[in-house]
């Protein structure tokens, strides 16, 4: 029989990467996580949400009060159109825990240093380039001409995942989604407390995203439509000041908080995300050889699910259980028979969000009524599968 494999190479060391790390270590299995950017990544990205079963798979590998500390609870979100009218309002499930927000920035630095703290080495400007397999092992070799070996090598890597073309050459990439992303934190806004619940507006010309807190600071993120993808570093060759004024015109119409909250922004607290990017609802392979996916290199929902960071927590703890008490080949075929129908699902489910807040004027009018159709219908026990899902570290795969 093929022995339990002991150690790891896990390619990327944004969210997903080092969660793997962590969880392989308490599973037993030595990882060192290699990142192919020399510098570390604080300061970068937008908010994001950790919902409960995000929250539930931390605490399975003791990383649940590491995060806790900084997020904001959202307790439900409320769907508005242009004048600030409700649509339609979504909540968790009874008796599910709420989402908790958190800037991207503050979950990297805690999840890094809460890494290095565990003893795991994060080793910066090693870009992968390729992975050769042998009978007892996998060398993986990287831009700068050094080399790795370990039992396993794992892609965590991001939607642009090299380790996921390694495995499959002909594997589908992302595709622009329409959209340019921006987000800020505010204080001092005259815009009421939102009450623990995000509000979205459907805008003219633009989608928002704000919660305001009863300190009345805040948080907002805008969508704008645009026609060809802008990576973060083209887009923050425009100055800070002419994208502010832009996205402040694009609300003159709108009857929401949406230019009290932009105008309140300093240029210099700007968060510039860049295009927003999809992944087909399927990447048909997982896994070859040593080789095998994780977080979004292997499933990317949309990022309007809220669901994105919290699947790959999940797949990450998941893979380490069956890596833990599985030989490597069975271990990767019982982690894709538990994550593939669950991400599938949450994908289908989330789809179309993007396509709203990209779709022109007729477009939002015809979304508009769907919410309101949808808001009669829906019950939250509906979405309970999503939410209410548990880990059992303890329990043994087969």
């Amino acid at each position: 029989m093929t022995p339990r494999i002991r150690t790891a190479l896990v390619i990327g060391g944004g969210i997903a990467g080092p969660i793997a790390a962590m969880a392989l270590q308490q599973a037993g299995i030595e990882a060192t996580v290699y990142e192919a950017y020399a510098d570390t990544a604080e300061g970068k990205g937008g908010g994001m949400t950790i919902a409960p079963n995000g929250q539930d798979a931390l605490d399975a590998v003791g990383l649940g009060d590491v995060i806790r500390p900084f997020g904001v609870p959202m307790t439900g979100i409320v769907m508005q159109d242009w004048a600030g009218r409700r649509l339609a309002e979504f909540g968790n499930p009874p008796g599910v825990a709420p989402m908790q927000l958190v800037w991207r920035t503050d979950l990297y630095g805690a999840l890094y240093t809460e890494t290095e703290r565990r003893g795991i080495r994060i080793e910066h400007g090693k870009r992968l380039v390729d992975a050769v397999e042998s009978a007892d092992g996998i060398t993986a070799h990287f831009a700068d001409g050094s080399q790795a070996t370990a039992d396993i090598l794992i892609g965590a890597d991001g939607i642009r995942s090299t380790v996921r073309t390694l495995i499959d050459p002909d594997a589908p990439g992302p595709s622009y989604g329409g959209l340019i992303s921006f987000g800020a934190q505010v204080t001092g806004t005259t815009t009421p407390s939102t009450r623990s619940k995000m509000n979205m507006s459907f805008g003219k010309q633009a989608f928002l995203g704000y919660q305001v807190l009863d300190d009345a600071s805040g948080i907002w993120f805008v969508n704008l439509p645009h026609p060809t993808p802008m990576s973060a570093a083209e887009a923050k060759k425009t100055p800070s000041e002419e994208w502010l004024k832009l996205l402040s015109s694009k609300f003159a119409d709108d009857r929401t908080p949406a230019r009290e909250l932009i105008d309140r922004t300093a240029p210099e607290d700007l968060i510039v995300v860049g295009s927003m990017e999809n992944m087909p609802p399927r990447v048909p392979v997982w896994s070859r050889g040593r080789m095998v996916l994780v977080g979004d290199s292997a499933h990317a929902p949309s990022s309007s699910s809220g669901q994105g960071a919290s699947l790959s927590i999940e797949s990450a703890v998941e893979l380490a259980r069956c890596l833990r008490d599985l030989p490597y080949q069975e271990a990767f075929a019982a982690y894709e028979r538990l994550r593939r129908p669950r991400v599938e699902r949450v994908i289908k489910e989330t789809t179309h969000k993007n396509s709203a807040k990209a779709a022109g004027p007729v477009g939002r009018v015809v979304f508009a009524l769907m919410m309101r159709i949808f808001d009669k219908l829906a019950k939250p026990e509906k979405m309970a599968w999503v939410f209410d899902h548990r880990i059992d570290w303890d329990a043994p795969v087969n």
